[in-house]
């Protein structure tokens, strides 16, 4: 089975309001988040991680939004740090589960057809991530905000989700890294720290991670 685990237990804040609950085309961020990957044909089961915040209201919505994608959808109480919901997704994951994809709650745009090519590369290479080549011209700058010196954008990539790896090699890699006492930013790097390589796939559709107010007016004028 390739399961799928929605990371959505964050604070927001830098957004300043509840980012994931946010209405975008008449629907919440998150809603979009879960229904695409559950439209895309390729999960059997998604792991929602929420935070205790949203813990009371969350069982009920989960119900709606399986009934209405087909997919079955469990509720799991996130942690304080980002990897700790994903190592709490992992655990809830189906004994069946071979082939496992991390995505954010925050990014309802993904379309079918990238999520089904980075799950396609994991299948053949066992760790890909959606990415996109950086094309802006990059500055390194001091405290100050005084430019300093250029970066070389040669070979670099912004990192996307979802985040797709053999369920074993993630597990292995995220409890490698809780032991060392690491904080992995995203499963890449706790792969990568495991020694086993990761394959970029390029995205061919905006998916944008809301982050910032205007984000939503981008979003929506994306959707529409």
């Amino acid at each position: 089975m390739t399961s799928a685990i929605i990371v959505a237990a964050g604070s927001s804040r830098r957004m300043g309001f509840n980012k994931l609950e946010a209405s975008l085309a008449g629907r919440s961020v998150l809603e979009h988040a879960v229904r695409a990957l559950a439209a895309c044909g390729e999960f059997g089961e998604i792991v929602l991680v929420t935070s205790s915040e949203r813990w009371e209201e969350g069982p009920a919505r989960v119900r709606a939004m399986a009934a209405e994608t087909g997919v079955p959808v469990r509720l799991v109480r996130g942690g304080a740090e980002r990897h700790h919901s994903v190592a709490a997704g992992l655990e809830a994951l189906s004994p069946s589960s071979v082939l496992v994809a991390v995505h954010d709650g925050a990014r309802p745009l993904v379309s079918a057809g990238d999520l089904r090519r980075v799950v396609a590369e994991a299948r053949l290479s066992g760790a890909a991530s959606l990415a996109h080549p950086v094309v802006e011209t990059l500055k390194r700058a001091d405290a100050a905000g005084r430019v300093t010196t250029g970066v070389d954008r040669d070979h670099l990539w912004a990192m996307e989700t979802p985040q797709v790896f053999r369920t074993a090699l993630l597990r292995e890699a995220y409890a490698a890294a809780l032991v060392r006492g690491e904080k992995p930013t995203d499963e890449v790097s706790a792969v990568q720290a495991a020694g086993h390589p990761v394959h970029l796939v390029a995205s061919t559709s905006p998916n944008l991670k809301i982050t910032h107010p205007q984000d939503l007016a981008l979003a929506e004028k994306l959707l529409g």
